[in-house]
């Protein structure tokens, strides 16, 4: 059975407030679960306390019998020190897609072009 430790989505709409916990992999987000080790209120500011309340000894424990935290705990848990994140670098992502260059690149044709043409007259007129 591969355990996970996730967050579960509650609270109103608009008004999303997560419970950390120990689940199935298989058992949907909002679904069963084994045992909650925590919350997360993502609407009240980033310093603050309540934000994230987490029972570092429970999730110790279940880090221990083999539990895999998803991206957003294991921030969690790095923020808490019980386990290293390594940081995600993607230097593409920011590179803009094939369609985006290709209109790009025909946008700096045409402006060659443009400039071309603007200096041909001046050219020919200097040179009557």
């Amino acid at each position: 059975m591969s355990l996970k430790i996730r967050l579960a989505r509650g609270g109103a709409k608009k008004r999303p407030y997560y419970r950390i916990v120990i689940a199935d992999a298989r058992s949907p987000r909002d679904g069963r679960f084994i045992e909650k080790i925590g919350t997360f209120n993502p609407l009240l500011a980033k310093d603050s306390a309540e934000r994230v309340v987490l029972d570092a000894e429970k999730a110790k424990a279940w880090l221990e019998k083999g539990a895999q935290p998803t991206d957003r705990v294991a921030r969690f848990l790095d923020a808490a020190g019980l386990l290293k994140r390594e940081a995600r670098n993607n230097p593409e992502k920011a590179a803009p897609g094939k369609k985006a260059q290709e209109r790009a690149a025909e946008r700096a044709t045409k402006a060659a072009e443009a400039a071309e043409a603007a200096n041909a007259p001046a050219e020919a007129a200097s040179a009557e």
